[in-house]
């Protein structure tokens, strides 16, 4: 990539970024587009937008998101919520201060060193830049020395910010739980690997007695957990038959006018997916399905709860200190009987994985992670290819056809600015769901837990893959020969070519800052499609909710891929400086943008208060680790003979992150009991067990034909707003 490809992407960046704020400052004014770009605040029964339209500044909303505090997020969109607005402000902090420190002193000394042999696998091409990095330092020049004392300092700022935003993020949860809203997660534990019962008890008897001898004054009672496989099915089919039939009815009075007052009556086929078979009158035909499908649940639901029992069950007590006490508990001699853990949200339940027993889950464990360590090294050499091939030079030689294209410098300019970034962007996005799948393999209980074990996997495959496999795979496929020839040259090869390879990941950062944040704020995908669906899809108020509906943040792939950022940026801050303002820029934007997003858009799926903090903090940690490795790794190749000094900071870093786990993890692995006592004595009235009990129970066993005492199993998607007092 030459100088004006460089400077080609960033401009035209900017240049989409800008055209995407503007036509997000008109299309929000528009009223017909509130769902869109003002969901959070609709649901919440707020006005979209405060002091109307006519006299707002179509960029008011910047000023909104810069004054709004800490607890206006938490107001809007929980804990979970401000806890990523901590690790924005952290890693900004952390690049703010690196920057002013480094900027200044490390590019002059860059700059002003013209003698020697450089450092480059640019070939010249893009010297501009290269002489803003390490690659313009002579071997053995005392200015090494300045980048030396950096490492340092990049290293001491991460460890100081990380130990406040831990102690910050504490202190969010802490107020959180010592709160006296009572929540129905923490009047219960989940029970798992529960031995066989004995002869002549039932299950649900065998745990009451079990619970009850060791809890007597605070046990309120239990659910035993069921199969609930087919009870589900007939379930979700009565609920869409119910939402066909509310359909057919709108659409049958839609059809009544004033020359055919009676209407015309919808029908349907009852073959594949409508097209096929007999037509039938749609009322008719679904309120028939209806009734059949609400006769066959009923017999189904009492199947399942006096013969699908398994060994796992919820288990509720009328004080949140013995709740938070008995989940964290070692309540039988061996592990892998009576296991407890903290009762999530009634909606997070993950009900197939409850049942698994402990040593299946230690082997599904064991067999997820060979899974994703073998899917990372076969992921990796797509990756590589793509990293190698998309370069045009490269796509020339092997697709001589395009040739004539490339010829053309304005599209060559273009090509080179962006093909390689989007081609990685793209293929990266396939990995999630696979992920997720894999995490809930192993037999994780809860949603937000999943999603946590997804992000983390997403972590390591950004890393490896895309920090690692672009600077291994560009430098193979371009030095082949060099390597071919002097294979122990392998290691200073790769190590010098990391100032070369900076400028693919400037580009990078600043594509997904500007054009990622630019549509994130504009929302053009949902809205259009938002369009199409209520101009022709949608007929009722339940499907025009559905085709607004903004989902939640989404961190399962916005964490890790933020966290790529910090690698990156950390791994580049020292050997080529400029790209710390690109890094700042990118979680600056962010924390704008998402901002203004989560006070108005995104709408929480779950609540952990903060859990996935521990998981981001160690990330931050292990990218610290990977930087200083690899400045250790550098300054080796650069021949500065006191680079051995740089080894304290990774074991000062292990360090720092054994005391923050020792110090600061346990609370975020259970709820602490002064926290949960606290929260107890603020309550003017007892809770509502019962309200409590029922909001664990899944839809599908949900009948009032049914004794509350046969429920045994649970979930639940009550209101956040039902009083449980």
């Amino acid at each position: 990539m030459d100088f004006s490809s460089f400077l080609t992407s960033l401009g035209t960046s900017f240049v989409i970024f800008l055209v995407l704020m503007i036509v997000f400052a008109w299309l929000s004014s528009r009223p017909g587009n509130n769902v869109v770009y003002y969901p959070n605040r609709i649901i919440k029964k707020l006005e979209p937008l405060e002091g109307g339209y006519k006299t707002r500044n179509p960029f008011s909303w910047i000023k909104e998101a810069v004054y709004s505090s800490e607890q206006d997020v938490i107001d809007m969109s929980g804990v979970d919520t401000a806890v990523y607005f901590v690790f924005l402000n952290t890693v900004l902090g952390i690049l703010v201060l690196s920057g002013v420190i480094l900027l200044p002193a490390l590019l002059p000394l860059s700059v002003t060193d013209n003698g020697g042999k450089k450092q480059t696998t640019s070939e010249g091409t893009f010297n501009e830049l290269d002489k803003l990095s390490m690659a313009n330092i002579t071997a053995k020049s005392s200015r090494l020395w300045g980048f030396f004392i950096a490492c340092y300092w990049v290293s001491i700022v991460t460890l100081a910010l990380l130990w406040r935003a831990y102690k910050h993020v504490s202190w969010l949860r802490y107020e959180a739980f010592k709160s006296p809203d009572v929540k129905p997660e923490q009047f219960a534990i989940v029970v798992r690997d529960i031995p066989p019962a004995p002869q002549g008890k039932t299950r649900k008897e065998q745990v009451d007695t079990y619970f009850k001898a060791i809890y007597p004054e605070a046990f309120y009672r239990s659910m035993i957990v069921t199969d609930n496989k087919v009870v589900n099915k007939i379930w979700e089919k009565l609920e869409g038959y119910k939402k066909k039939l509310v359909r057919a009815e709108v659409i049958y009075e839609g059809s009544k006018t004033t020359a055919k007052p009676d209407g015309t009556r919808p029908t349907n086929k009852t073959g594949f997916l409508g097209l096929i078979g007999k037509k039938v009158d749609s009322i008719d035909y679904y309120n028939a399905k209806i009734n059949e499908l609400v006769t066959k649940l009923e017999s189904e639901q009492k199947v399942t709860l006096r013969e699908k029992q398994q060994d796992a069950a919820l288990v509720f007590f009328s004080n949140r200190v013995v709740a938070a006490s008995a989940a964290q508990n070692l309540h039988a001699q061996m592990v892998d009987t009576w296991s407890v853990c903290d009762a999530p949200e009634p909606h997070q339940l993950i009900w197939p994985n409850l049942k698994i027993k402990f040593f299946q889950r230690q082997l599904r464990q064991f067999l997820v992670y060979v899974i994703v360590a073998l899917t990372i090294f076969f992921y990796m050499i797509p990756i590589t290819l793509i990293s190698a091939l998309t370069t045009l030079d490269n796509l020339v030689k092997l697709l001589p056809f395009i040739k004539s294209i490339v010829k053309i410098k304005a599209l060559r300019t273009v090509l080179e600015a962006y093909l390689p970034q989007l081609a990685l962007i793209i293929f990266l996005a396939l990995l999630p769901k696979l992920l997720l799948f894999l995490s809930k393999f192993e037999g994780i209980p809860t949603e937000s837990h999943a999603v946590r074990a997804a992000s983390g996997k997403y972590f390591y495959f950004n890393v490896l893959n895309v920090f690692v496999g672009v600077t291994i795979g560009g430098t193979l496929f371009q030095s082949f020969k060099k390597i071919e020839k002097n294979p122990n040259g392998t290691a200073a090869l790769l190590a010098a070519s990391l100032p070369g390879n900076a400028t693919f990941f400037l580009t990078y950062v600043a594509l997904k800052f500007f054009v990622g944040y630019g549509l994130e704020l504009s929302r053009l995908v949902p809205l259009i499609i938002y369009h199409l669906k209520r101009k022709y899809l949608c007929k009722t108020e339940a499907e025009l909710r559905d085709a607004w509906a903004p989902g939640d943040l989404g961190y399962g792939t916005r964490v890790p891929g933020d966290m790529l950022i910090v690698t990156i940026v950390l791994c580049y801050s020292v050997i080529a400086p400029v790209i710390i303002p690109f890094g700042a820029l990118y979680f600056g934007f962010g924390w704008l943008v998402l901002r203004n997003q989560v006070l108005k858009v995104y709408v929480p799926s779950y609540e952990t208060y903060g859990r996935m903090w521990p998981h981001i903090h160690n990330r931050i940690l292990a990218s610290l680790i990977l930087y200083q490795i690899t400045m250790f790794g550098y300054f080796g190749v650069q021949k500065f003979y006191y680079a051995p000094l740089l080894i304290p900071l990774p074991i000062l870093s292990l360090v720092f992150g054994f005391v923050c786990g020792k110090k600061f993890y346990p609370a975020f692995q259970h709820q602490a009991l002064e926290v949960a006592a606290v929260a107890d004595r603020e309550l003017k009235e007892a809770p509502n067990m019962e309200l409590i009990f029922r909001s664990f129970i899944p839809p599908s066993l949900s009948s009032e034909k049914i004794d509350d005492d046969q429920f045994e199993d649970a979930l639940s998607q009550v209101s956040r707003s039902t009083s449980f007092v």
